[in-house]
This record gives C-alpha cells, structure tokens and sequence, in this order.
C-alpha cells in the first residue's frame, strides 16, 4: 500500500462532488473563515441555478465531476446517498491515494466508500442542518490510511460551519438520532413554546422570538458555563415558584422520557436503513 502524501495546507484544493446546500454551507463557511479563498476550490453541476450560486462567490464551477477531481487534492462526497456508489465508482480511476476522499452523504458506511473508491484514505463526516448558519455540530470519523494530519484539516474545514468532534463509525447511528435529527425535534420544542406563549396571551411574533431565543440562550449557557444542565435547571426553578410547577407538569407527560426515545427511534431507524 502506497503511503499517504501529505496534504499541503497551505495551498491544498477543495473539490466538491455536488453542489447542494450543504456543499454551499460548506464553501461559504471555508472562504468567509479564511481556511482558503474560493478560487482554490471548484464543483461541478448541471444546472445552471447552482452553477451560478457557486460561481456568485468565487467558486470555480466545471463541466463534469471527474475535472473536479483532477483539480482538487481534498474531495468532500455531497450527492444523495442513493447516488453515491454510482459517482464514485464513475469516478475511481482517478481517485488515487495522494487524494483525501470525504464523505458527508448519511448511511453510507466508510467500508463501501474504501471498496467503491479502490482507495483507504476516506473520511465520513456526519454534519447537521444548522450548518446554514454557521452552528453545525459536525462528527469525523477516519478511515483505513486517513492520517491525524487528514483529519485535522477536517476539524479546520467543518469547524468553519461550527464544531467538530471525532468517534468511531459505530457511533454514527446514534450521532444521527441526537445530532443528526436533533435539530427537528428542537424545532418542535421552540413551536410548542411559542403556541402555549399565544395560549397564556402573547402576540404571536413576540411568542415565537422569546421562544427562539430562550432556547438559543439556554444552550449557549450549557456551552459556556461547564455547569450540568440539570445543575441550570434546579438554579432557576426556586421553591414553590412557577418554573418547578412548569417542570412537574413536563415529568409528568414524560417529556424526559419521549426525548430519549426519540432520539432512540432515530438511532433505529438509521441502522434499519443502512442495511438496505
């Protein structure tokens, strides 16, 4: 097996194989941070809306994907899990060990994407949606020949969307229960906040801000401070007050219980889909 050739950081390519939003958040995050301009990374897309999208901020847009290739020395995998054995066994020839090969398509296994490729040195990483505004909680997890350096420069270029973490594959179905499908079940919590706001008398838009950023405000505090949340919880439910009245209220519908579930239900149905 040939060694892995170190990726220059100071003048590596980006190349994208697909040109949808997340491969946009991606690229936008990367030359607004710094990491590397827009002239240093290229895509390619048949239609003519994404091709200008790219092309609006600096992007180099090709004709066909294997021209992509040819250009760029990191490749980040971005088409439809249903497409991807079909692109990138089109594109294997040239998908040579000196490339550092990624991919962010969900449910595809780092096993299938090293026998597709003929080539070990793959990464998956598994973002989320929140990456369109620059808060992605991104998971990496590195394959056969990946390098510490190789995953390195994936911590720099996901952490431009947000931030990064590493597990073993293994972890990935449980990763897409909590972070992968999280944001939905937040999005849920934040319109059920907003609904009891207009139920106890609020206008609506003001309901939906202060329920908006009452969430965003209680995660940046678990962030920032270190402190448990249950710690934060008990710091602001005082004795006989409305806020423990409110949490007896949520243990008694289970809501503890049914977000585990939730994200246990999703981590199911990730596995299930993975087998097929």
């Amino acid at each position: 097996m040939v060694s892995s050739v170190a990726i220059p950081s100071d003048t590596f390519k980006l190349g994208f194989i697909g040109a949808g939003k997340l491969a946009e958040n991606i690229a936008r995050g990367v030359v607004k941070s710094g990491i590397l301009p827009a002239s240093r990374i290229s895509t390619a897309h048949r239609s003519s809306d994404r091709r200008d999208v790219f092309s609006s901020f600096g992007v180099k847009v090709f004709e066909h994907n294997h021209q992509v290739v040819e250009h760029s020395d990191v490749i980040i995998f971005s088409v439809k899990p249903q497409m991807v054995k079909e692109v990138v066994l089109q594109l294997k020839p040239s998908l040579t060990e000196d490339k550092l090969l990624v991919s962010i398509a969900a449910g595809i296994k780092l096993c299938d994407l090293q026998e597709w490729s003929g080539n070990t040195r793959f990464i998956r990483v598994m973002p989320n949606t929140p990456s369109a505004v620059g808060q992605a909680a991104s998971v990496i997890s590195l394959g056969g020949t990946a390098t510490e350096e190789d995953g390195l420069l994936m911590d720099s270029l996901f952490g431009a969307i947000g931030k990064t973490w590493r597990a073993n594959e293994k972890m990935f179905d449980a990763v897409t229960g909590l972070s992968g499908s999280g944001p939905a079940y937040i999005f849920l919590a934040i319109e059920a906040l907003a609904d009891g706001g207009v139920a106890a008398g609020l206008p609506r838009d003001l309901a939906a801000g202060l329920a908006a950023q009452t969430v965003l405000g209680a995660a940046a505090m678990v962030v920032n401070t270190g402190k448990h949340p249950g710690q934060l919880k008990d710091d602001v439910a005082s004795p006989g007050g409305t806020t423990i009245a409110a949490i007896h209220e949520l243990e008694k519908g289970g809501f503890r219980g049914t977000l585990m579930n939730a994200v246990v239900a999703a981590a199911n149905r990730s596995k299930e889909l993975s087998k097929n």
